[in-house]
């Protein structure tokens, strides 16, 4: 039943930015807003992770393998968020690339 919450409010998001809605001062701040909850989510997430003993074992075993992984995972994650973002952003914005 989450994920039909979830999709509800991802569904409002995408209305309320749609519509123009919003006041140019909260489109201007939205990038900050959404970098600041991501890094709460990330900070819970430790603390969920730090507080599971048997989660930090498992860390331990799994060892060098499972930082790189996740490292990389992290990062080549925000680097598509980036270029995507910036594809959506020219669209939007009539700049359409070369390779058309």
């Amino acid at each position: 039943m989450r994920i039909l919450l979830y999709i509800f409010i991802i569904s409002i998001g995408i209305i309320i930015g749609y519509k123009d809605i919003l006041t140019e001062k909260w489109m201007r701040s939205i990038s900050k807003i959404q970098m600041l909850c991501l890094l709460f989510l990330l900070f819970v997430m430790g603390l969920n992770i730090g507080v599971n003993r048997n989660i930090v074992n498992i860390f331990m075993k799994l060892g060098y393998q499972a930082l790189v992984l996740s490292t990389f995972s992290i990062i080549f994650s925000i680097i598509g968020v980036k270029l995507v973002s910036k594809r959506l952003g020219n669209i939007k914005r009539g700049e359409r690339g070369h390779d058309n």
